[in-house]
């Protein structure tokens, strides 16, 4: 799948929306729930997550692979597991507050 900014996705296998933050250069096998995700407008009836790919997603959080630079920012919540092919993304921690002395 070939992402670029600003790109809305949702969930084939449940309710799970999100905007790509940042893209790739080459295209990418992103998935939730086990299978890929599709357009937003896209007319999908949720099956439900493969086993796996249950962990859920959160609304308003981050998901990212740094080495691959893909970020993601959850819009809409589901029971699906947001993964790079059979690698699953984590949420992305926020930067630490520098110390003040």
């Amino acid at each position: 799948m070939e992402l670029k900014a600003g790109t809305r996705l949702r969930s084939a296998t449940d309710t799970t929306e999100v905007v790509v933050v940042k893209a790739p250069a080459e295209a990418i096998d992103l998935r939730c729930g086990g299978q890929p995700f599709v357009a937003i407008d896209a007319d999908v009836t949720p099956a439900g997550p493969a086993a796996g790919f249950d962990g859920g997603t959160q609304l308003g959080k981050r998901y990212a692979d740094e080495a691959l630079g893909l970020e993601l920012l959850c819009t809409k919540a589901g029971e699906g597991s947001i993964s790079v092919g059979d690698t699953i993304l984590e949420v992305k921690g926020a930067k630490p507050l520098p110390a003040s002395d």
